[in-house]
């Protein structure tokens, strides 16, 4: 996970160049915090692949690249 600091200005940028279907919305870290941070729509991950179990995209990537 990578938190940045961006100011409201930079912030409002990044939103705008969000392409559909992911946009911006509160994620809840382990720790409690809440920070914003990326969501996807439902309906593009209907037949999507559930990598949870890998850890993050990173470890799906390099697990893949291995077959």
């Amino acid at each position: 996970m990578e938190i940045w600091s961006l100011t409201p200005a930079g912030f409002g940028r990044l939103v705008a160049a969000i392409p559909s279907p992911l946009g911006i919305g509160t994620l809840r870290l382990a720790d409690g915090r809440t920070v914003k941070g990326f969501l996807c729509e439902g309906a593009a991950i209907a037949d999507a692949q559930d990598i949870t179990a890998f850890g993050g995209w990173r470890s799906y990537v390099t697990a893949a690249a291995r077959g």
